[in-house]
């Protein structure tokens, strides 16, 4: 049986239209990339990760798999495990399996739906295990449920470098709410991607087979979906790209020509060549992340990496 799921979210609907009419009224037009994920999307990205190119996921599950009995040492015993989205495949069920008694798992998932199934899952392989879904989005201060079982600490798990898609004072936001969520006595193991070649950073993100162009392109088809607009998807094409100095990938959807779309009643014009900002992916020195992870009052107390030193898996607690 699946557990019920807790929700502090507001509909998904009415937060689709307002954060897409707001983000097309600016002078830089963009969408924010957690609208990426609907069910092609979802899928489009698994394939993503199966692509050559695209080293992140496949080096972060080997960060798991080899060092997930260390990790477990490190967050010690009885933990309720607290995911920033919903997490039912091989890297949760990695470091669940890992953890030493956790006594709960809260996936936070905005998604009602995605929430359900990926509990349903998890419920089934790990039983002993108290499921405790949140329908909120993990922006905003949540209020975690408790378990039957009292944990000895909170772990917050924030895997896939999702955090590289925030801007600085954003990423250092969040990393302040999980200060807030773990408690004194609690961490948070999160994922970054490494600096490294441009080359290698560039091509994960433009893979040969255009998987990554069909998923971006993809947030257009959900738009013309669920909010009646009318992109016409020949007429725009992907794009992404390093920068060095800001040391991350700029992805941005480019009007092919001059045109004229409706989203929800709004008519938003587009030059030919205007690109519409939908993803940064920020890459992390070890010393840049310590110094954000310290701005939000936390300290980097193990990090865990490949042996090419692309990718890391950091611990942090709160600063002394």
């Amino acid at each position: 049986m699946t557990p019920g799921v807790a929700s502090s979210a507001p509909s998904s609907a009415d937060a689709l239209l307002r954060d897409v009419l707001d983000g097309l009224s600016q002078p830089q037009k963009k969408l924010l990339p957690k609208y990426f994920y609907d069910d092609r999307g979802a899928r489009l990205f698994e394939r993503i990760c199966e692509q050559p190119e695209y080293y992140l996921t496949r080096t972060e599950l080997e960060i798991l798999r080899r060092h997930g009995s260390d990790i477990a040492r490190a967050v010690g015993p009885r933990a309720q495990m607290v995911e920033y989205g919903s997490g039912s495949g091989i890297k949760t069920q990695l470091l669940l399996a890992a953890l030493e008694e956790p006594v709960a798992y809260t996936p936070v998932e905005i998604s009602g739906s995605a929430l359900s199934a990926s509990v349903h899952v998890l419920a089934e392989r790990f039983p002993q295990i108290e499921m405790l879904p949140l329908c909120a989005d993990f922006m905003a201060p949540l209020t975690l449920p408790s378990a039957r079982r009292a944990a000895a600490s909170t772990l917050v798990f924030f895997p896939g470098s999702t955090l590289g898609n925030f801007e600085t004072a954003d990423a250092v936001r969040l990393l302040r709410l999980m200060r807030e969520e773990m408690g004194a006595s609690g961490a948070a193991l999160v994922g970054i991607d490494l600096q490294k070649d441009p080359a290698r950073i560039e091509a994960a993100y433009n893979d040969a087979a255009g998987v990554t162009a069909a998923f971006t392109l993809n947030l257009l088809t959900r738009l013309n979906r669920e909010l009646d607009a009318d992109f016409d998807l020949a007429q725009f094409r992907h794009r992404a790209r390093y920068n060095i100095s800001a040391g991350r990938i700029e992805t941005h959807i480019v009007s092919c020509r001059d045109q004229r779309v409706q989203v929800g009643g709004m008519n938003v014009d587009f030059a030919a060549g205007e690109a519409m900002l939908v993803e940064y992916s920020n890459k992390y020195s070890m010393a840049g992340f310590a110094a954000m992870a310290a701005e939000a009052g936390l300290r980097v107390t193990e990090s865990w990496t490949d042996p090419e030193s692309l990718f890391a898996l950091q611990l942090l607690r709160p600063a002394a």
